[in-house]
């Protein structure tokens, strides 16, 4: 019998239990998948807490895995029993040994990516890219501001605009997490606890500013990085790890230079099957290519899943986070 991660109800770390978890058998379209590997994301603390609730509880959370093939339902073509594949976002439900799955919305890994680097990077990789090279299309000589720049995305995000020939400032909570940034791309290391982060900002762009400003920590960041722009710059707004934001007067845009603000989500971005593989093969190209490596800095125990929970809330963590099943 396959176990999985279930809440029965909304809260902290405490009500995520390890429990028997019946998969059955797929159905037209999908796939029956052994997980190997599963990917920690802040959004399972959002699904974990009810801010974004699940479609039905008792449920499973979890956006982000790689696994094996164990069986295909009636109509899938693409793959067979034994295919490496790995996923991000679609129906949380991640956090199991086994679970089914659309077919559509795998993609099968290259023979040089394990399934932990998979596990580790789908989401926060995609995610990644569409920042760098959709919302704003990062290009030699800019710099670029990223907030949590020692976090999952964030490590993925210096690297790979270092590789595109940025500059990038990225504001972290410690030194360490300043040494750990400046080792993979980040130019400028801002320890936001000891600096003023808008004021070294301005400083380093000799009172220009930044284009772009990538914010994953929302209520506390927010009004400083739109400080941190130049006129026309875009402020992406894609997480709210210190809490939502609260209702904003857009004229404030029009105010502190004709900004540009977007809170988008990766599931908008890889939404089509077209979209989906494009972006999985732009990270995998600059992953092989070594320009950016996947940093897993903690793995737990599928069944410890509270314990990853707590640690991630507590900012105890860096790079990427698995969880094995």
């Amino acid at each position: 019998m396959s176990k999985a991660i279930r809440i029965h109800a909304y809260g902290g770390p405490e009500v995520m239990r390890w429990e028997e978890a019946p998969v059955g058998k797929p159905g037209p379209g999908e796939v029956l998948l052994r997980h190997t590997a599963i990917g920690l994301n802040f959004i399972d603390i959002y699904h974990r807490t009810g801010l974004y609730p699940l479609p039905a509880l008792p449920g499973s959370i979890g956006m982000e895995a790689a696994g094996e093939v164990l069986e295909v339902g009636p109509g899938v073509q693409d793959l067979e029993p034994g295919d490496r594949v790995a996923y991000a976002m679609g129906t949380p439900g991640a956090y199991a040994q086994e679970r089914l799955f659309p077919a559509a919305r795998l993609v099968r890994l290259p023979e040089a990516i394990s399934d932990r680097q998979a596990a580790a990077m789908m989401l926060q990789g995609m995610t990644a890219r569409y920042l760098l090279r959709t919302i704003h299309r990062v290009k030699s000589g800019e710099t670029i501001l990223i907030h949590a720049a020692a976090g999952g995305v964030g490590l993925l995000v210096c690297q790979w605009a270092k590789h595109l020939g940025a500059t990038v400032i990225g504001t972290v909570s410690t030194p360490e997490k300043a040494a750990l940034a400046r080792a993979h791309g980040c130019d400028h290391p801002i320890i936001s606890k000891q600096e003023d982060f808008v004021a070294r900002v301005r400083e380093i762009t000799n009172g220009e500013g930044v284009p772009v400003v990538y914010d994953s920590i929302g209520k506390d960041s927010f009004y400083g990085s739109l400080d941190c722009l130049k006129p026309r710059g875009m402020m992406v707004l894609f997480g709210q790890s210190s809490g939502t934001v609260a209702p904003v007067d857009i004229g404030i845009l029009a105010s502190k230079g004709s900004l540009f603000l977007t809170r988008p989500s990766l599931g908008h971005y890889v939404a089509s099957r077209a979209d989906l593989l494009a972006s999985a093969q732009d990270l995998f190209e600059v992953v092989e290519s070594g320009a950016v490596k996947v940093e897993i800095n903690q793995s737990y125990a599928l069944a410890d899943a509270a314990q990853a929970h707590r640690d991630l809330e507590a900012r105890k963590t860096t790079g990427s986070t698995l969880l094995l099943p």
